[in-house]
């Protein structure tokens, strides 16, 4: 049997009447063709049944349409939440992804970074928090960081102040005589990350309206057994404390606020009376726990898509026979959503 020829850019200029550098043209900068012109080539292609030839035209251009992705780890439900609504933006702007996970590994990420420009990635979106800003400023690629530390990069953030205010807020509404937040610190720690905005929220809130409350900041390893070690041992030092008191706990994201469930359940047999909880991000955990976790929602489909359009925006200029650079990078803030559930809801 014998083997359907390739259809070439040559085939399709003698079909046209067009010159090869105007096929050339529609294939990688169409804009600058009429749109007669286009809706001839573009019939062309169905007429003599052309099938791109991916590898050929990554050569020919240097474009690949792959996007690197380095996300912290996945022990976080959050952070596959978020990889997964990333790669679904794929239908959308039809960018494919190279993914690596840090696992909080400096130099480790630093080699993921060369691994990807070696494959001629066109963007770069970033979740981890090892790798200062200004020197990813310097990598001379269009980058969109995520919860993170910013001031170099264009960025999508939830507005966490906002988020850590809302808890502390539902919290109150409920009465309890002292809230705490726990707050895993890894991320947290400098100011400049976003996520630090929750403390802030929680700390205004519970200072404007007078509430008791407390602060436990840990940094804790990104395993199930060491967290639920640490937590057990916090909860046992909550309840001996504020006895008789009602207590609200506050938790910095739903895969620890799931853990904390777990614990209260196995030691009372239900969701104690005097333990309300409020998680972080609207992860599909907070929906599955065994007691659904009332949450402070980040809109993770709506900041996955924000930040690849936000780094398409910038591919699509370097493009451009004349690009013109961002005087500063543009950093947008989505509004989390309060998600009312069966930790506080009772």
């Amino acid at each position: 049997m014998r083997h359907k020829k390739n259809v070439t850019f040559n085939d399709i200029a003698k079909y046209t009447h067009f010159s090869k550098t105007t096929i050339s043209r529609y294939f990688n900068n169409p804009d600058s063709l009429t749109l007669e012109n286009q809706e001839i080539i573009a019939k062309a292609l169905v007429d003599l049944d052309y099938k791109e030839n991916k590898v050929a035209r990554i050569l020919a251009n240097g474009k690949t349409e792959f996007i690197g992705i380095i996300i912290p780890n996945l022990f976080f439900h959050y952070y596959s939440e978020m990889l997964d609504q990333i790669l679904a933006t794929y239908e959308t702007f039809g960018y494919k992804f190279l993914v690596f996970i840090g696992n909080g590994q400096e130099e480790t990420e630093r080699n993921y970074i060369k691994e990807l420009l070696a494959y001629k990635i066109e963007g770069l979106i970033i979740l981890s928090h090892t790798i200062p800003s200004r020197e990813l400023s310097e990598l001379g690629i269009p980058i969109v960081t995520i919860e993170r530390e910013d001031r170099y990069v264009c960025s999508v953030n939830t507005d966490n102040y906002m988020g850590g205010y809302q808890a502390a807020s539902l919290l109150a509404r409920h009465r309890c005589d002292v809230i705490i937040h726990i707050n895993y610190i890894k991320a947290t720690v400098h100011s400049e990350i976003p996520a630090y905005g929750r403390i802030e929220g929680f700390l205004d809130c519970c200072k404007e309206h007078s509430i008791r409350h407390e602060m436990i900041l840990k940094e804790m390893d990104d395993t199930y057994e060491s967290t639920s070690r640490y937590l057990s041992d916090v909860l046992e030092n909550i309840a001996g404390k504020y006895q008789g008191l009602k207590k609200g706990l506050f938790v910095s994201n739903d895969t620890h606020a799931n853990v904390l469930v777990n614990l209260l359940v196995r030691r009372h047999g239900k969701l104690p009376d005097d333990f309300l909880l409020v998680g972080f991000d609207n992860s599909p955990i907070s929906r599955e726990a065994v007691i659904p976790i009332s949450t402070v929602g980040q809109q993770v489909d709506k900041i996955a898509s924000e930040a690849v359009s936000l780094l398409v925006e910038q591919m699509n200029e370097r493009k451009k026979r004349r690009p013109i650079p961002l005087e500063a990078p543009i950093h947008k803030v989505i509004p989390p959503i309060l998600f009312r559930r069966e930790t506080t809801e009772r």
